[in-house]
């Protein structure tokens, strides 16, 4: 195994909490348990973000953030049907074709979670035009065994209830892959989790902030009021990319098992080269591979970069296939690849790093 048992554990364990944007409680319970655990003081924001906090001996010390997102995306109960069926929205960028027969998950007032599916006409009782159109999933049903809208009641199910597509974590390839849902962003927390454990008896130059921020999937939320909570001076988002190599093999950025992404331009940041070729560096001296990359999507950076009078802030990403499905796959010595550079970076800021990053901008 390339990953140990409580390694696996913690990823298979974040993985398969639920939480949707602006329902992310589950995840943030066991966050906070985690921080705890490990003696850290808390900061939490109105939202609900949590980090986990280590104060520097120095005086006057920067104040450096790693910050990875709690929620999934998913959907939420629209319309409860009389005949125990329900209607849902999505809650961030689903792709329908997806969908269709699905097992799900809904959460009800309890806490519990119910399994249901998602409702699939057989193909002989499709017309051609059904069979042609686009997918709209306000039309789909999902199916959680009831026989009316007073059994869906009682069972603590309302309109707003969170649903999430069923994802079960799996190892495969004797260890060099995972499989499992929501890796977009139990990744980022995972490393978030290892990075806390790393440092818990070290001194740091700098204060420390390391968490989840809540609602990314809908806009950048939690980062921005993150942002406002801990005044950073630097910032690096940990997060998991779309890969590109599932379709054409070995054709644009974005492959498995080829390293930690640099992740130069998306539509929310463009990104401070200065920080590019410091990530690089550190990449370089921990002996891990490394790939350029860029996205139409975006990442928490695009809200911590715009806080304040303006935040250095760097993606730390890796890339996965299938990314917002209940089937994600990550290689795990990407994962190592993150680790490993964000330990040596981290080990080597300091006020001079950062006042030399800072003059680059002046």
């Amino acid at each position: 195994m390339l990953l140990n048992k409580k390694q696996l554990k913690l990823f298979k364990t974040l993985s398969e909490l639920n939480g949707i944007s602006g329902q992310e409680n589950e995840v943030a319970r066991f966050l906070k348990e985690k921080y705890l655990s490990l003696g850290y003081e808390l900061k939490t924001d109105r939202l609900g973000s949590i980090f986990a906090f280590k104060k520097s001996k120095v005086e006057n010390a920067p104040v450096v953030a790693v910050a990875a997102h709690m929620d999934e995306v998913g959907f939420i109960v629209t319309l409860i049907n009389d005949n125990g069926l329900v209607n849902i929205a999505p809650i961030g960028g689903v792709n329908p074709q997806t969908l269709y027969a699905k097992r799900v998950l809904v959460g009800t007032k309890g806490g519990k979670f119910l399994e249901g599916v998602i409702d699939s006409t057989p193909p002989h009782l499709l017309d051609k035009d059904a069979k042609t159109s686009d997918i709209d999933i306000s039309k789909m049903l999902v199916d959680f065994g009831f026989t009316s809208k007073e059994e869906v009641l009682k069972a603590g199910i309302n309109s707003g209830s969170m649903v999430v597509v069923k994802g079960d974590f799996t190892i495969l390839n004797d260890g060099k892959r995972l499989l499992g849902k929501a890796f977009d962003d139990r990744y980022g927390l995972v490393l978030g989790i290892e990075i806390l454990e790393y440092f818990k008896d070290k001194d740091l130059p700098f204060n420390l902030y390391v968490g989840g921020t809540v609602q990314e999937e809908v806009g950048l939320r939690g980062a921005t009021t993150s942002a406002n909570l801990l005044n950073p001076d630097l910032v690096i988002v940990l997060d998991c990319s779309p890969a590109r190599d599932s379709n054409s093999a070995n054709v644009g950025e974005g492959q498995l098992g080829r390293g930690l992404l640099l992740r130069y331009h998306d539509r929310s940041m463009l990104s401070f080269p200065e920080l590019i070729a410091y990530q690089e560096e550190m990449a370089k001296k921990a002996k891990v591979k490394t790939q350029y990359f860029s996205s139409p999507g975006g990442t928490d950076a695009g809200a911590f970069h715009k806080s304040g009078e303006g935040v250095l802030t760097l993606t730390h990403c890796i890339c996965a296939r299938n990314l917002h499905t209940c089937s994600t796959i990550l290689d795990v010595e990407d994962y190592l690849a993150a680790k490993k550079t964000l330990i040596t970076l981290l080990n080597d800021f300091d006020q001079t790093r950062l006042n030399k990053l800072k003059g680059v901008r002046r």
